[in-house]
C-alpha cells in the first residue's frame, strides 16, 4: 500500500509512545527509561511493542533483555528526538509568550560561572523578575529537550548551534604573589625562571605567547598541566608557576593582590573565548531571548586573534623582503 494512501493516524503516533521509544533509546534498556519517566518497566515494554506494532517495523533487537536499536530504529530515533524537543520548545515558547517570563535551563563552565556569571546575576534578577533561571550540570547538547542554553569555551563553531562572543579573549600573564617572593619578571624572557602551567584544552597557548614576544629561551611545551582555570589560578596562588588566563577571571584575583601582573602589556588576544550557546529551535523562547539581550549587554567585543595578527605580519614581512630583493 502507498504511504500516501496510509490512513493519517497511523502515520502520527500518539506522543507518549514516541517519549518511550526515545527514552529507551538514550538509556539503553528499559529500566533507567521507566525511572525516569516514572513508569513501570512493563509499562514502558507495552509502549515500545504497542509503537513498533503501530509502525510495523521492529524498532529494537532483543537479546537476553537487552535492546538494541535495529538500523530502521536508529533513524527513527533521530528523528522522533529532534520532533520532540521542537514540540518542546514550541510549547514552552507558547505558555512563557504573555509575559515573557518562565524558566530557563542553562549550564556554565564552573570557573566562568563563579568567577563572571554569577556575579552578574542580581542585575538580571532585578530587570527580568518573571524568568527563573535552573542551572543544570555542565554539559551541552544541542538536542537535549532538558537545556535551553549553555555557556561554552571555544572559537563559537558547533554544529546546529547559535553562539554570541562574550569574554574570554583576553589572555593576562599572571605571577605568584610578591608576598611570595621568587625572581622578578621584567621581560618577557625572565618568565623562563619559572615554571608554566598549561590549561589541558590549549596546550600551544604558551607557543602563541612566545612567538608574540619573541622568546626563545623556554620550552612551551613544557609544565604542569591541569583541565580548569580555577584549579591553575590557584596554583599560581600558591607559587607552583606562571599561566595564561583569561583575564575575565582573574581580574579579581590582580585587583586583591592575590597573583600579579608583571607584565600587563604582554599578554595576548586568543581565538578561543566563552560563548553563549543554543540551538536554532530555541532561538525565540522568550526566557532566553530576555537573558540573551541582557547577556550581550555585559559582552566585550571581539577582536583579532594573536595568532592572526602574527601571521599577518609574517606575510608582510615575507612580502617585504621579496619586494628587497
Amino acid at each position: 500500500m502507498s504511504t500516501s494512501l496510509l490512513p493519517l493516524r497511523r502515520l502520527t503516533p500518539p506522543v507518549h509512545l514516541l517519549r518511550a521509544f526515545s527514552t529507551v533509546a538514550r538509556f539503553g534498556g528499559v529500566s533507567r527509561a521507566a525511572e525516569a519517566l516514572h513508569l513501570t518497566q512493563s509499562a514502558v515494554s507495552k509502549q515500545i511493542q504497542e509503537l513498533e506494532k503501530w509502525v510495523g517495523v521492529d524498532l529494537f533487537e532483543r537479546s537476553r533483555k537487552r535492546l538494541t536499536l535495529t538500523p530502521a530504529g536508529e533513524r527513527y530515533e533521530k528523528a522522533v528526538r529532534t520532533l520532540l524537543s521542537q514540540l518542546e520548545s514550541a510549547t514552552l515558547e507558547l505558555i512563557t509568550s504573555t509575559d515573557g517570563g518562565g524558566a530557563l535551563h542553562l549550564s556554565s563552565l564552573p570557573t566562568f560561572g563563579a568567577s563572571w556569571l554569577i556575579p552578574r546575576l542580581p542585575q538580571f534578577q532585578q530587570q527580568h523578575p518573571q524568568v527563573t533561571l535552573h542551572f543544570e550540570p555542565y554539559s551541552y547538547d544541542p538536542e537535549s529537550p532538558n537545556l535551553d542554553c549553555s555557556i561554552q569555551f571555544g572559537e563559537g563553531h558547533w554544529p546546529g548551534t547559535r553562539a554570541h562572543y562574550l569574554d574570554g579573549q583576553d589572555v593576562a600573564l599572571i605571577a605568584p604573589p610578591a608576598s611570595l617572593g621568587g625572581p622578578a619578571i621584567h621581560t618577557p624572557a625572565d618568565v623562563a625562571q619559572y615554571t608554566r602551567l598549561r590549561h589541558l584544552t590549549i596546550p600551544h597557548a604558551w607557543m602563541t605567547w612566545a612567538q608574540a614576544w619573541e622568546v626563545q629561551n623556554i620550552d612551551p611545551l613544557a609544565g604542569l598541566q591541569f583541565d580548569q582555570f580555577q584549579t591553575i589560578i590557584q596554583a599560581v596562588m600558591a607559587g607552583m608557576g606562571v599561566a595564561l588566563v583569561p583575564r575575565c577571571l582573574v581580574e579579581g584575583q590582580i585587583a586583591k593582590g592575590l597573583v600579579r601582573e608583571p607584565l600587563p602589556n604582554h599578554g595576548l588576544v586568543s581565538n578561543l573565548g566563552y560563548w553563549l550557546c543554543y540551538p536554532e529551535s530555541r532561538a525565540n523562547i522568550a526566557p532566553l531571548v530576555a537573558f540573551r539581550n541582557w547577556l550581550l549587554q555585559q559582552a566585550r567585543p571581539y577582536k583579532e586573534p594573536t595568532s592572526n595578527n602574527l601571521a599577518t605580519q609574517q606575510k608582510r614581512s615575507r612580502q617585504r623582503s621579496i619586494s628587497n630583493e
